[in-house]
């Protein structure tokens, strides 16, 4: 068995929140992240006790979005999508239970954050283009928190799903 490592990197690339549900997002340079609210000033990410908390930080990675982008011909901001973070140069996990981290923040992701009938508002055709092989992104459930900052390396840390 191997031991706890880093099996892939990449950086953020955008960070955003949305203060109520269906306000607009805010794109923002950082933000602090906690396991009682997930990302501060974000609308959904409140720790319910009881609740199951699998979407308290979304992220989705910029060569998903842009994908879709062209397969539809649009231009949109990438928070259109409404997650909260935007990841570059890393394939993010699609395997419930694995741990993604940026500096002291650890987020375990939870389900695929399936695109729903609001993209199709956006752009017609939308949530199809999302819905194909996790590009819509991943929900996570935030272990410990911190403070990140657009730049920031995220990193895929091991788990039992990736040890061999």
């Amino acid at each position: 068995m191997m031991g706890h490592g880093v099996i892939g990197q990449g950086v953020i690339a955008g960070i955003a929140r949305h203060a109520r549900s269906r306000a607009a997002m805010e794109e923002i340079g950082s933000a602090v992240i906690t396991p009682e609210r997930g990302v501060e000033g974000d609308c959904k990410g409140r720790f319910k006790p009881g609740g199951r908390n699998r979407r308290q930080v979304t992220l989705i990675e910029r060569v998903d979005w842009a994908a879709a982008m062209a397969e539809l011909g649009a231009n949109h901001r990438w928070s259109a999508r409404r997650a909260n973070i935007l990841v570059d140069g890393l394939d993010l996990p699609k395997v419930a239970g694995s741990v993604l981290r940026i500096g002291a923040v650890r987020l375990i992701v939870t389900v695929e954050c399936n695109p729903c009938s609001r993209m199709d508002a956006i752009e017609s055709g939308l949530q199809a283009a999302l819905a194909n092989d996790w590009r819509g992104g991943v929900c996570t459930r935030v272990l410990a928190g911190g403070e990140i900052a657009i730049g920031d390396i995220i990193l895929v840390e091991q788990t039992m799903e990736t040890i061999s």
